[in-house]
């Protein structure tokens, strides 16, 4: 355990922020992410609360004997990412509302860098940080919005043509990640809120099982005049894929996450840009699976790759009408 200061229960009025953290059978990095967030809280007045989405390792007993200090709702069954941060917000008391993943570990100026920095800009509403891989290698932190045509380069791999190199790609690197600057949206695992924002557009569309939760979420703030940035001057190590790879190595639970995600996509489509983008993105799914197929037939390989590409549009069909063309979730 740390030896930084507790995270205890402060008064309602002290509360600087509140962080949610869901957590989704990731027993073994919840000590990590706590840990991380104690010695960053030197000074502030922080409020945890956790939700567990129905984990079936011991997340919720160990949560209980060794955090009791934190709030916990345990859920009896996963409800989504989404909807689960929701469930926080009743309990969220702070100036700002964090979201933190179990797998995001905070630098220890994480905390008092970003809160400063909303503190001096008002019209920042949605704030996110670089983030680095445990080996140092810097991901995507700063992103553009999706569109089917960039979503369709990216997946066809033409975005590595010339002629297309204008193009916005959704997790473009190409930028000076040293200075601060306004962005499309940034990820969910560092997610830092502020509650004048919740009041104005809410938080996460409940439609959103899993993916794209906060890219409608970021897309709602910047229509009502809000800023998203990207602020660059303290650093979250973020591992990546934590609760995905609960479920296996994405084999059979694989095929379940490709299913949440282009449900996501389709349902992100038609709410923020229209029944003709769904229709679109569909098309333009599977043209580049197309593409992909062509391919690999030129270059001789095997077919059994061929079959996942198959897959992935039959998928794309099916998701297109189980969620009304992309008007409702299936779960």
């Amino acid at each position: 355990m740390s030896a930084a200061r507790p995270l205890s229960k402060p008064l309602p009025d002290d509360i600087d922020v509140s962080v949610i953290i869901v957590n989704y059978n990731t027993a073994s990095l919840l000590p990590k992410a706590i840990d991380a967030l104690r010695a960053s809280s030197s000074g502030l007045k922080v409020q945890v609360i956790v939700i567990d989405n129905a984990s079936r390792d011991d997340s919720v007993a160990r949560i209980r004997r060794e955090y009791a200090e934190l709030s916990l709702i345990a859920n009896d069954r996963n409800v989504g990412f989404g909807r689960a941060n929701n469930q926080a917000l009743p309990l969220a008391v702070g100036r700002y509302v964090l979201l933190l993943n179990t797998d995001a570990l905070v630098a220890t100026d994480t905390l008092k860098k970003t809160l400063a920095y909303m503190d001096a800009h008002p019209r920042c509403g949605i704030l996110g940080v670089r983030l680095t891989s445990p080996d140092g290698a810097l991901q995507p932190s700063a992103r553009y919005f999706p569109t089917p045509w960039n979503r369709f380069l990216t997946r066809s791999g033409l975005d590595r043509l010339r002629i297309f190199k204008l193009v916005r790609l959704v997790d473009d690197m190409e930028w000076d990640h040293a200075a601060v600057r306004q962005c499309d949206w940034v990820p969910g695992c560092y997610y830092l809120v502020r509650r004048e924002l919740i009041h104005d557009v809410g938080l996460f569309d409940p439609r959103y099982f899993l993916y794209y939760e906060e890219v409608d979420h970021c897309f709602a703030a910047k229509r009502a005049g809000w800023e998203v940035v990207f602020y660059p001057d303290t650093t979250v190590i973020h591992i990546g894929g934590a609760s995905a790879k609960s479920e296996g190595e994405l084999t059979a639970a694989g095929r379940q996450l490709e299913r949440l995600q282009i449900e996501s996509e389709l349902l992100y489509f038609r709410k923020n840009i229209g029944l003709g983008a769904v229709w679109l993105d569909v098309i333009l799914n599977v043209a580049a699976d197309i593409l992909i197929l062509l391919k690999r037939l030129l270059k001789r390989r095997s077919p059994v790759g061929a079959r996942v590409h198959l897959r992935h549009s039959a998928i794309v069909w099916k998701l297109l009408w189980q969620t009304r063309f992309g008007t409702r979730c299936t779960r």
